[in-house]
């Protein structure tokens, strides 16, 4: 498909000035694992910020419950490992049913498996 583009004259082009915006806090350039202020800002204030995330906190009611945290974390673990125990063991229960069930009916009898105990 051909795509086509309008035709404009050469009187309608115009060249948009674009500034950049002046903010009282400093901005920051975002580089391969580093943070960074603008370089501009840092001549203009004449020092950089500290970035880190200070600003952001918020005063707690009450201190962190770590012993708390520590046995939701191995509850949460423990009922992960008996999620994932219990998916394999009906993985495994519900094929060795498909595999006696493909056995009986292709017509075979030996189809159950018969334990014997070891003297």
């Amino acid at each position: 498909m051909k795509t086509e583009r309008p035709i404009i004259p050469d009187g309608e082009h115009r060249v948009l000035q674009f500034r950049p915006r002046v903010s009282s806090h400093p901005r920051t350039l975002r580089g391969i694992g580093t943070v960074q202020p603008l370089r501009a800002e840092i001549q203009a204030h004449g020092h950089a910020e500290p970035l880190d995330l200070s600003r952001y906190e918020q005063p707690r009611e009450q201190p962190d419950d770590f012993r708390h945290r520590m046995l939701a974390n191995i509850a949460a673990l423990a009922f992960t490992i008996a999620l994932t125990a219990i998916g394999i063991w009906l993985a495994v229960s519900i094929a060795d049913l498909r595999r006696t069930q493909d056995c009986v009916l292709m017509g075979r009898r030996d189809c159950v498996k018969i334990t014997t105990p070891h003297l």
